[in-house]
């Protein structure tokens, strides 16, 4: 019989802790009607994610049930003294017991007892070898719980991280037992509950007396025999405190409790009261994760929708302005074969699961024609899946996954219900709903089922075209949208059904290459270490390195010693076994992942077909997938002895590739119109040596040494993700105080750039957002966080957001002028990948000249910035010629 597991949750506790975990986004997080949601908003978020973690059988949430208790009765002033609960605070709380019903909890209060009394009473009466109990609370109190059979979870930062109190982690952490907790609190008190203690005495005193006496009553018992002290004159002038403090945090454990095991049973969500109270609270995004598959109810009836399920085309089923949507359930459009197509509006939609009809006349001249506008969804994926039959998708007006994604970059998922759910529509299914997932993914047993969720698809595209796009105007991002984003999707389609070329013996050259130098290396390692054993076995690895050899522990694993590679840079120079072992695992993933990976991926065409995703990043920095040719080392030979497998598609061609010189750093001078930093790139300054100068007060060019330049360099980029001085420490092998100081006589030297850090920060702090040159939004939820690392971080993202973006979009913008002129000249050279600031082409060895001309000048005047763009180009057999 299957162990039962019962969950208790101190619902007063995690709703403070809520509230304030999101207390710095309290205006943002408001329903309709004007109700603060933020604490239910939170506390949905650490029930899910206990409930997804535990598992639990049996649950309750227990409440305080009033503001006094039996504590009260022999002391007037328990809790006393604390702050005035928030109006905002207060006005949630009546919506969360609708919350934990709609999770399918129960909940329970029982006057003159607060909800530690009851959460102890039921720990201890059902804690057993039968039940495992887990309580879930933000008060450490609840830590004397601790038990052989329950485990107390507590939250740390906000309402996302807990730290679990074990007998064991309360040893570890405090060298005491968890009935000791009670009378470290009786000594030490407890400022938030207004539990006295003795005068003086704190945490580590205390824990340290009960270390020595075991109990408050232990302590007492020896009281006299102590040295002279005022500790020792407080405790025994604060006896009675100290026994009253000891009353006070002791949870009663034998509440008169009228409920069984059975009662607390767990079934799961109640969605017939969870739907409502989502929409009533406009919680979206919890909405849109609910399975409602199974749910009877007009809560999630859909609205009717009109469609023909057809055999045949006819002229008179196409008019301009019509939603498009091509079904495949694989993630490679490249591959995948097409289950279904619909196409209509919300007033009637067509759809059909026979392919046959893209073949159609009349379907082929509706799809191409330029003057009948489409309405799709994953307008690359939609485009590239039907030029496998031979159809060039043409005239497309909106693209809902893309419009969405730049009206709020975390709202990008690929799954369009996902998306329509954003905004308000719930009137289509998310995939999953109908194709399942995983293994299990598939058709649905019944076709009719299919054709419904294509119509409805296509309705929702219809629908919510209004909705994003009026959207996007309202943030001034349309032009974003139309200029951008949509022409750089169909450009990339273009370059994806390209592909490109691969040399696949050369490959198999490499890998045989590799696999001798592996062995080598592997030798290598033997012979210091004395013996063989296996390297890729962290244990195995860390008995030989740290106790065999005895390098230096630096840090320890639950599992050992930890031979990650940032313990392993800091071994360097204890013993060459460290280089090697660091050199064997760079080749041996060079080995795995690239050349036996890109192996694996060669088309029947001899080419690789990678798919750029415009929809991840939040920068608006393009990811590539199916393979990643964006993560190919290029900082050790080895990773660069990869782009020798990549050649032209024809003799006499050669590959071609341009990229910008240092874009970010151009975009930086031009946004901050720092005097000094733009007056660099204006005079055609090597930017790094010029920084040096500055920096170190250096007259002349040539003085700069490689140090200097070297440091130079790791304080430009470093200011661009907004470095500190630790980061910079920790990369040039300096002092804090010494990179500190570096920043300072950085910010001396360009003001401007200090002052954009300071002005966009304060913007965001404002606005809740940043935004590129061209309108890209990024929201920071975290920049008013009361945590500093998160709020931190938002602020380093801050200040690199509109830089990394704008040079995203400067990218994006030269290719799409690059792909005009290329047309407009009649060239057969052709664009085929873009790796971070680099374009790579295949072009007619006579061709190059008039290429590296077009390509230079259209990258260099892509955009009109206060400081000049410079593109560097060069060409060859093999990619790896071309750089």
């Amino acid at each position: 019989m299957a162990k039962k597991k019962l969950l208790l949750v101190d619902g007063n506790s995690i709703a403070f802790r809520g509230f304030y975990a999101l207390y710095q986004s309290l205006e943002r997080f408001k329903n309709n009607n004007g109700l603060h949601t933020n604490a239910l908003y939170a506390v949905n978020n650490m029930l899910e994610n206990i409930l997804a973690k535990e598992e639990p059988t049996h649950v309750l949430v227990a409440f305080d049930a009033g503001k006094t208790t039996f504590r009260h009765a022999f002391y007037d002033d328990y809790k006393a003294g604390r702050a005035k609960t928030p109006s905002e605070f207060k006005e949630q709380m009546p919506y969360l017991r609708d919350l934990i019903e709609g999770l399918g909890m129960k909940h329970f209060e029982l006057d003159n007892y607060e909800a530690d009394d009851i959460i102890g009473t039921l720990a201890t009466k059902y804690g057993s070898q039968d039940v495992d109990v887990v309580v879930l609370s933000g008060d450490k109190d609840l830590t004397q719980l601790a038990s052989e059979y329950t485990t107390v979870d507590v939250t740390v930062k906000g309402v996302s991280e807990i730290e679990s109190y074990t007998p064991e982690h309360i040893m570890e952490k405090y060298g005491l037992t968890p009935p000791q907790i009670v009378d470290m609190k009786g000594l030490a008190g407890d400022q938030s509950d207004n539990i006295p203690g003795v005068t003086k005495i704190g945490e580590k005193t205390a824990i340290k007396l009960l270390k020595e006496y075991g109990t408050v009553e232990g302590v007492y018992e020896y009281v006299d025999e102590m040295k002279k002290s005022k500790m020792k004159e407080n405790l025994i002038n604060e006896k009675d405190i100290a026994f009253l403090s000891k009353k006070l945090a002791t949870i009663d454990t034998n509440v008169p409790l009228d409920m069984t095991l059975d009662d607390l049973a767990y079934d799961g969500k109640n969605l017939e009261k969870l739907i409502p109270f989502y929409k009533e609270m406009d919680f979206n995004s919890f909405l849109a994760k609910l399975d409602t598959s199974n749910v009877e109810s007009d809560l999630v009836e859909k609205v009717a929708i009109h469609y023909e399920v057809i055999s045949e085309i006819t002229e008179d089923m196409f008019e301009s302005d019509m939603s498009l949507y091509v079904e495949m359930l694989g993630e490679n459009y490249h591959t995948s074969p097409i289950v279904g197509v619909a196409f209509g509006n919300k007033e009637k939609v067509y759809v059909s699961d026979d392919i046959e009809l893209l073949s159609h006349p009349l379907m082929i001249q509706w799809l191409e024609d330029n003057e009948k506008t489409k309405k799709v969804f994953d307008a690359k994926r939609q485009y590239v899946a039907l030029n496998r039959y031979g159809i060039k998708l043409n005239d497309i007006k909106f693209d809902m996954l893309l419009a969405a994604y730049l009206a709020d970059s975390t709202n990008n998922s690929e799954d369009l219900a996902q998306i329509a759910h954003f905004y308000d529509y719930y009137d289509v299914d998310r995939d999953e709903v109908v194709y399942g997932k995983g293994a299990k993914k598939g058709l649905p047993e019944s076709v009719d089922t299919l054709y419904q969720h294509l119509a409805r698809k296509v309705v929702a595209i219809d629908v919510l075209y209004e909705t994003i796009m009026t959207d996007l105007d309202d943030k001034n991002q349309s032009d974003l949208f139309y200029d951008i984003e949509l022409p750089i999707a169909l450009i990339l389609a273009d370059m994806e059904i390209e592909g490109i070329t691969v040399n696949a013996s050369r490959l198999q050259e490499m890998k045989g290459e590799f696999a001798e130098r592996l062995g080598e290396i592997e030798q290598t390692i033997y012979e210091i270490a004395g013996e063989e054993f296996n390297i890729n076995s962290p244990k195995q690895l860390g008995v030989i390195l740290f106790e065999k050899m005895g390098l230096p522990v630096i840090k320890k694993t639950k599992t050992g010693y930890s031979t990650a590679v940032d313990v392993l840079e800091k071994l360097k120079g204890e013993s060459p076994i460290i280089e090697s072992i660091l050199s064997y695992r760079q080749l041996a993933k060079i080995q795995s992942t690239y050349v036996e990976g890109l192996l694996k991926v060669i088309f029947e065409d001899n080419k690789i077909h990678t798919r750029y995703i415009q929809t991840l990043t939040q920068t608006g920095r393009l990811s590539s997938v199916d393979p990643n040719l964006q993560n190919i080392p290029i900082r050790l030979e080895e990773g660069r002895k990869i782009r020798q497998a990549f050649v032209p598609r024809e003799k006499g061609w050669k590959l071609f590739a341009s990229d910008y010189s240092q874009i970010e750093l151009r975009v930086l001078a031009a946004i901050s119109d720092d005097e000094h930093l733009k007056e660099a790139f204006i005079e055609g300054l090597d930017i790094h040596s010029s920084t040096a100068m500055r920096v170190f007060g250096i007259e002349k060019a040539e003085d700069v040494d490689s140090n200097m330049r070297r440091q130079a360099k790791a304080v430009n980029f470093g200011i661009v993700y907004g470095i500190s001085d630790y980061g910079l420490s920790q990369n040039l092998g300096i002092t804090r105080k010494e990179a500190q100081e570096f920043i300072d006589r950085y910010f001396t030297m360009y003001p401007g750039v200090k002052t954009y850090m300071e002005d966009i920060v304060r913007e965001a702090k404002d606005k809740g957002y940043v935004e590129t040159l061209y309108h890209r939004r990024r929201y920071l939820p975290d920049i008013n966080a009361r945590n500093f690392n998160l709020r931190s971080f938002a602020e380093r993202t801050a200040i690199n957001t509109p830089i990394q973006g704008s040079a995203a979009d400067i990218l994006k913008i030269a290719m799409i002028k690059i792909n005009k002129r290329l047309k407009e000249e009649n060239m057969q050279a052709t664009m085929l990948l873009q790796v971070h600031d680099e374009l790579v082409f295949e072009a007619p060895e006579e061709e190059i000249p008039a290429l590296q001309k077009l390509v230079e000048d259209t990258m260099n005047h892509a955009v009109d910035l206060s400081v000049p763009l410079r593109a560097d180009s060069s060409y060859g057999d093999t990619w790896y010629d071309a750089k």
